[in-house]
């Protein structure tokens, strides 16, 4: 079990609106928690989380239409004010940790200069975020991102594309700067 959760205690506030936010999503495993002021929004029957997951305060989960889906894996923590909005579908294995200010969002607009840029269609791909990932804080993933097993990115990276097994990656594009031992 991670060091924070070792030794966190969970508050009564996030004991009492636990029982709401399991109730609200539609797959939530057991010994999942949930901080005090997260966001289920739009279809949040759409979210399925699986056992040990821990939501932290201010985190903003959104499936933005009926088809999309975001799954998490077991004993994934998503750090506080983490924002993950699926207009196709975001799935993030098991054992991973997802720092403050996590910006993943699997879709943007057209830029087509004959069209407003208000009135340009949604273009989503699926993002897929390994097991035994650490996206650490401020990191922004975009559409179509496939990030591997044992994967790390460092702080205010951006990810677009597909990121190796074990990599440890950063910057501006994330480009693989080592590996984990």
């Amino acid at each position: 079990m991670a060091q924070f959760r070792k030794k966190n205690k969970r508050s009564l506030f996030s004991r009492l609106i636990t029982p709401y936010y399991r109730w609200k999503v539609g797959k939530c495993g057991e010994g999942t928690s949930f901080d005090s002021v997260v966001h289920l929004m739009r279809y949040p029957k759409n979210i399925k989380l699986s056992k040990n997951v821990y939501i932290k305060g201010g985190a903003r989960i959104c499936p933005c239409n009926e088809r999309a889906e975001v799954s998490i894996g077991e004993n994934t923590t998503v750090g506080y004010n983490t924002n993950i909005f699926a207009s196709e579908g975001i799935s993030i294995g098991d054992n991973c940790m997802i720092a403050p200010n996590v910006y993943i969002v699997d879709s943007d607009h057209g830029t087509e200069r004959v069209y407003l840029m208000n009135e340009q269609e949604n273009i989503a791909e699926k993002i897929e975020v390994g097991s035994d990932v650490w996206l650490a804080t401020g990191v922004v993933i975009l559409k179509g991102s496939r990030i591997a097993d044992g994967c790390v990115v460092a702080a205010n990276s951006v990810v677009k594309g597909t990121l190796e097994p074990y990599g440890i990656y950063a910057g501006i594009p994330a480009k693989k700067i080592g590996e984990r031992k």
